[in-house]
């Protein structure tokens, strides 16, 4: 069991964690969730003895075995199976005292080695890396490659393997689906499952979650709060804690208002001015209960995109490859104004360069690509963040592509995707990966495009701006085609899917649902099953719900248009109010030859409270008719 009491964590003057206290118990599995930067990462240093805690200690670690995945692994001539053996510390070890001593012709300590070789199931260790290896995307001849040969993605997933051949008690996972695709996120989650000690896991994938997490804990306003559940019963219990949250704070700024209404006219009455300074102390003393922010810092929309051709963009007879080898032929695709696919198959067959050939960066190797005149496509993957220019501001980033726009404009627009101040004017050398992501997206919003494609957009991005990215591709007006593991996103955003697998581009007939069950069917089988036949649902019905799916979209599109303009309105109330407040402030309004003045603003106070109220009633309704839809 660990215990964590009374702990309090900061990172320079940033207070991270205060007062924090939760207890782990053996065998149980948790998600740690919180926005970017709310000291999640900071709160496993701590736990790997990497960090220490400001205040507080924690119990229970000292006799663990830990384990966990580290995020950097340098460039190195070792074998990448070797690598990922060493995982097992002493098992690697073994192995090497097994070769020298049979190396040096010491055959009696070779059969004593053997011999723990044996006890340690020893024997087994190839075949568990070359396991855990398949399972999380790699080619059957990955384990005799160098660590060097591999990308920083792939040697993340070695990492990932190196941790999970570590024999464990505790088992820390920093983001493991971020550089996985689908198929190794169904792998994972089937191995999580049945792992047999403390799984305390950093994560924003919620269907990843429900599937392996018993328990959240989550990081809010420096508070860590544990939870009963999976994501899916985090959601419904903290949304009935908000609304109880809400009505508590809504009763105290009553009383507070009542007290303030009562000082601001007697402080400097003789008669009334000892209860005014009682009041006043009531006000002091009263513990002030936090607004519940149900408002995420992410709100943005994809601007209309103009005119448009039909179709926008098209393959045909295609055959898709690079350095003279071809990987999918022959390819057939049409897309047109309000398509929605989602790319399915396993890592290397070929969903990237689909992706990559259809937007013109890899030349077809035969057939024809044809674009629509008025095509403009938005293109993201993740080398776009490697393409941000570090010394460069977020704001200077979109000047660059439109020079001519209003500071202004600029300034708002990054301030949906939560840059402001500092944030939108300064460098973004010091940006974290969500960041730059978060940015890469921006630059690809604001150039209006009518063909959207995406290859694995949520990478770093944390929970609060998935569930933004989600709303606005729903309201996206254009084309989409993306590739992602993310499943909420692909439910919620494709109404087509394909299947990329055996060169061939096919349409998937069933749903994710079904594409879940046959990937995690060929991991039970050991090996993948027959795709599906083209015969499992009629053409009809895939029409239908097609159809359905864009009807849904035409009928969420408004409300969420409304839904922006609404937060709009709430946020210019709120900055008004308070600046009519700090003027309210002044003691010497109070005095009676400024009665009028006085009046004048509490009546102005009065009708932005007024405002204030049907503003929420307006949004609360607005949310309701999206839920309604989205359900």
């Amino acid at each position: 069991m660990i215990i964590l009491r009374d702990i309090e964590l900061r990172r320079g003057s940033k207070l991270l964690l205060e007062g924090a206290n939760v207890t782990l118990q053996p065998g149980q599995k948790l998600a740690l969730i919180g926005a970017n930067g709310s000291g999640k990462s900071s709160l496993f240093a701590m736990l790997l003895g990497e960090l220490q805690a400001d205040a507080g200690e924690i119990e229970g670690m000292s006799n663990l075995r830990l384990a966990h995945m580290a995020q950097e692994v340098a460039s190195t001539e070792e074998l990448a199976g070797r690598y990922v053996l060493q995982g097992d510390a002493e098992l690697a070890a073994l192995v090497e005292a097994v070769r020298a001593a049979e190396h040096n012709g010491d055959f009696q300590r070779a059969a004593s080695l053997h011999s723990a070789m044996e006890e340690a199931d020893g024997y087994s260790a190839e075949r568990r890396v070359h396991r855990l290896l398949q399972g999380l995307g790699f080619a059957t001849d990955a384990g005799g490659r160098p660590v060097s040969d591999f990308s920083g993605g792939w040697r993340i997933r070695l990492n990932l393997a190196r941790a999970l051949m570590a024999p464990s008690d505790m088992l820390l996972l920093d983001e493991p689906t971020n550089h996985l695709d689908l198929d190794a996120t169904l792998w994972l989650e089937q191995w999580l499952q049945s792992y047999p000690g403390t799984l305390l896991m950093i994560s924003h994938d919620r269907d990843f979650i429900d599937a392996t997490c018993e328990r959240i804990l989550s990081i809010e306003g420096g508070q860590l709060q544990a939870w009963k559940g999976n994501y899916s019963d985090y959601e419904r219990l903290r949304a009935e804690m908000l609304a109880n949250q809400q009505a508590s704070f809504e009763k105290q700024q009553l009383r507070i208002a009542h007290i303030e209404d009562f000082v601001r006219r007697f402080r400097y009455k003789a008669t009334k001015a000892r209860q005014a300074q009682s009041r006043l102390k009531e006000l002091e003393r009263m513990q002030q209960l936090a607004p519940a922010h149900i408002d995420s810092p992410f709100n943005f929309v994809f601007p209309p995109a103009g005119r448009s051709s039909d179709p926008l963009l098209r393959l045909d007879e295609a055959e898709l490859g690079y350095g003279g080898q071809t990987i999918l032929k022959p390819v057939n695709l049409m897309l047109r104004p309000g398509s929605r696919i989602a790319l399915l198959g396993k890592n290397g067959a070929g969903k990237s360069t689909l992706l990559k050939s259809l937007i013109g960066r890899l030349p077809l190797l035969a057939g024809t690509r044809q674009a629509g005149e008025h095509c403009r496509i938005g293109y993201f993957d993740q080398q776009q963040l490697e393409a941000l220019d570090l010394e460069a501001s977020a704001a200077l980033h979109i000047q660059r592509l439109s020079p001519d726009a209003r500071e202004q404009e600029v300034l708002n627009f990054l301030g949906g995707f939560n840059f402001r101040g500092d944030a939108a004017t300064s460098p973004i050398a010091p940006f974290s990966g969500g960041e730059k992501a978060r940015l890469a997206l921006a630059l690809v919003v604001w150039q209006r495009p009518n063909l959207l494609v995406l290859d694995e957009p949520t990478n770093h991005l944390d929970l609060d701006m998935r569930n933004a990215m989600e709303m606005a591709l729903q309201g996206y007006e254009g084309a989409l085609i993306l590739v992602s593991h993310d499943r909420h996103l692909l439910r919620n955003t494709a109404d087509e899917l394909l299947l990329v697998h055996d060169g061939q581009v096919e349409e998937y007939e069933g749903d994710l649902r079904a594409y879940e069950q046959w990937i995690l069917s060929s991991y039970r089988g050991g090996g993948k099953p027959a795709a599906p036949t083209a015969a499992a649902v009629p053409e009809v019905k895939r029409k239908e719900k097609r159809q359905q799916a864009a009807a849904q979209r035409a009928e969420r599109r408004p409300l969420q248009q409304q839904l922006a303009k609404t937060e709009q309105a709430m946020e210019a109330q709120e900055q008004a109010l308070a600046a009519l407040q700090q003027q309210m402030a002044d003691p010497e309004l109070y005095a009676e030859e400024r009665k009028s003045e006085l009046a004048s603003l509490l009546k102005q106070e009065g009708e932005l409270k007024l405002l204030a109220d049907q503003l929420e009633e307006r949004w609360l309704e607005l949310q309701h008719s999206l839920e309604q839809l989205n359900s």
